[in-house]
This record gives structure tokens, C-alpha cells and sequence, in this order.
């Protein structure tokens, strides 16, 4: 068997798996910004929203972060996967970018 993943034949955002007389290219995990294997702890660099943390690749809380990501009144943060969403607090409804009592 030939070593096909040697010479690097798959993209940037993906891995090379050398298989029997052949090879697949597989994608990176989501925290990685380039990897050399399968999983956050095999990322190169990690993607905007995550932090390298114990070798792995794990999301930021941007939520629990000292300074306030979501700022409007009556509006709450929920962290999403490398990143988050800022959403009207429950009894309010999003009127024209604004939370409103409903």
C-alpha cells in the first residue's frame, strides 16, 4: 500500500485517511481551523469562538464572558456552538430590534 496521504492530496479544512490502495479526505471537526486528524484535539488552530483548553478545541461561553455581548434591554445571551445569540427575555417579543413587553 501506497501512503497517498503523504503528499498532503486533501483541502485545507480536511484530514487524510490512508486506506488500503487508496485514501479518503475527511472534514475537520467544527472548533478547527485545519487539522491533522479526527476530533477538536487534532485541530492545527482553533476557529473564531473557540479556545485551545487542555489541547482540545473548546467553545468560548460568550455568555458568561465580564463584559456584556448582549446589550439591549430585556434581551438574554444563549451561547451556540462557537458562538451566540442574544434573544428577548421570556414576556418579550423582538419589535423592530427592540424587546417588547408582550
Amino acid at each position: 500500500d501506497i501512503d497517498e496521504c503523504a503528499t498532503s492530496p486533501c483541502k485545507d479544512h480536511q484530514y487524510c485517511l490512508n486506506t488500503d490502495g487508496s485514501f479518503l479526505c475527511k472534514a475537520c471537526d467544527a472548533s478547527c481551523v485545519g487539522c491533522t486528524g479526527e476530533g477538536s484535539e487534532k485541530c492545527k488552530t482553533c476557529s473564531p469562538g473557540y479556545t485551545k483548553d487542555d489541547d482540545k478545541c473548546t467553545d468560548i461561553d460568550e455568555c458568561n464572558l465580564p463584559e456584556k455581548v448582549c446589550l439591549k434591554e430585556n434581551q438574554d445571551c444563549v451561547n451556540t456552538s462557537g458562538s451566540y445569540k442574544c434573544v428577548c427575555s421570556e414576556g418579550f417579543e423582538d419589535k423592530d430590534g427592540t424587546c417588547v413587553q408582550t
